[in-house]
């Protein structure tokens, strides 16, 4: 058991995912003494029974803050992976006081856009589990402008960028902003787009540095 002081984490997911995806971080959480929460989105996972056409980044942004209020959740870490982190930056705005820092990671029937592509390193049996589970996304969800109700964030932000990347590098520019950037604490990781599948030992260590 860790001595390090419990903290609560709370997972804002990425696109067509859900609460399940973060089934291998759990177990490290709890043996490091920590509390690991993972809602998942209205419209995914368990809640796919609900998708609709008008869900989108607010729905989401609701989504954790209701998780927060109910939960009676405070001094929270705040962990939003890629789509998440939009998700995680809305609630960080408007939950100003329950949040001790953020972290960072990320066709259809018309109204929804389809997983991306499994990224290459994943296991087989990761890819059968993922692909089992993914469901197609609400594209509003993506269309959505983030606008933050209560001025600029002052709170402690981290990155973590995933080096085995994607021939498209899509977070790559903002990776360099952030590394760019004194009000962000930058990190790395060996691993591809979703390190709580591919990586999870990495991924547990580094979060708990960077919360310490």
């Amino acid at each position: 058991m860790s001595t390090t002081p419990s903290k609560t984490f709370l997972v804002c997911h990425g696109a067509w995912s859900a609460g399940w995806a973060w089934k291998k971080m759990h177990p490290l959480m709890q043996a490091a003494g920590h509390r690991l929460v993972t809602p998942t989105y209205t419209g995914l996972g368990e809640r796919a029974h609900l998708a609709n056409a008008s869900i989108d980044l607010n729905s989401h942004i609701e989504d954790m803050l209701n998780v927060i209020k109910y939960e009676d959740l405070r001094d929270i870490v705040l962990v939003g992976h890629s789509y998440g982190g939009m998700v995680a930056t809305g609630v960080a705005d408007r939950a100003r006081d329950k949040v001790r820092q953020q972290e960072l990671s990320k066709s259809g029937d018309g109204w929804r856009v389809p997983p991306n592509p499994t990224p290459p390193d994943t296991p087989p049996a990761d890819v059968e589990w993922l692909t089992a589970r993914r469901v197609d996304m609400p594209i509003k969800c993506f269309e959505t402008k983030l606008k933050l109700q209560g001025g600029p964030l002052t709170l402690p932000r981290s990155y973590i960028y995933a080096t085995l990347i994607t021939p498209a590098d899509t977070f790559g520019p903002f990776a360099r902003m952030t590394k760019g950037d004194p009000a962000w604490s930058y990190y790395e990781i060996d691993a591809s787009h979703s390190p709580n599948v591919t990586a999870p030992e990495a991924l547990m260590a580094l979060l708990q540095k960077i919360a310490a």
